[in-house]
């Protein structure tokens, strides 16, 4: 490990928010330690940033099993670099009736968006509290603030998370940590919206949807904000998004 390097962890890198959140921090001279459930999928975002200068790695981890998410932030801590920053960006958006929502749905619903949360935001707050220092952001949605019909275990397992951030907001931010959760209330660029909401994703060519790269300058923004001036819960809308 080399102390003089600082690592960003980023638990759902995806070819979206989460692979643009990774390539923002290494512009800026961070290692970027990203994951997904298969490691085969990080390559092409691992040397893009390579390629770009940068320095990544991708490590195929379930977010949700405890003991592979203290291996995972052990192993960056004692082979790679301090871990400075972690962004929990893990998506789990399904929608389901609440009469067709089994308790497997519900369940493994909660485990992606909430429990494996806690699972990087616990560990990523014991690497950093020694330290007096670190940044965890937790991305929050829409399902953050209000449930929609057909969302029941999606904005349950938000509202969960959120409160999860709220509480080590207050616990953390007296011993240097800046916990923060944007909440992203509009739809972002991504194949998911362009292939199941192809009216919402024709509003690209007015800046009618969120560029991931946008979201990633704020996440930049909110690492670097003096702990005089920080912020907890930003929100981040298209400006022709009802609200």
């Amino acid at each position: 490990m080399d102390p003089n390097k600082k690592a960003i962890l980023v638990i759902g890198a995806g070819d979206a928010t989460g692979g643009a959140i990774a390539r923002r921090f290494a512009r800026e001279g961070y290692v970027a330690c990203v994951t997904r459930r298969s490691a085969d999928k990080l390559a092409p975002l691992v040397e893009q940033i390579r390629a770009a200068g940068g320095e990544a790695h991708g490590f195929g981890s379930d977010a949700r099993k405890e003991d592979e998410m203290v291996a995972l932030v052990q192993k960056i801590e004692a082979e790679i670099a301090p871990i400075e920053v972690a962004v929990f960006n893990i998506g789990a958006n399904v929608r389901f009736g609440i009469a067709d929502t089994t308790a497997r749905v519900y369940f493994k619903v909660w485990e992606m968006a909430c429990f494996a949360g806690f699972l990087m935001g616990r560990e990523a707050a014991k690497a950093m509290v020694p330290r007096g220092r670190g940044t965890i952001i937790f991305t929050g949605a829409t399902a953050s603030l209000r449930g929609r019909e057909g969302f029941a275990a999606f904005a349950g397992a938000k509202h969960a998370l959120r409160a999860l951030a709220q509480s080590m907001a207050r616990e953390l931010w007296p011993q240097g940590i800046h916990v923060a959760h944007p909440i992203v209330d509009g739809a972002i660029d991504t194949e998911f919206i362009r292939s199941n909401f192809p009216e919402r994703y024709a509003r690209k060519e007015q800046d009618g949807i969120v560029n991931p790269e946008h979201i990633a300058d704020l996440y930049w923004q909110l690492h670097m904000q003096p702990r005089d001036a920080w912020t907890h819960e930003p929100d981040i809308r298209p400006w022709m998004e009802p609200w």
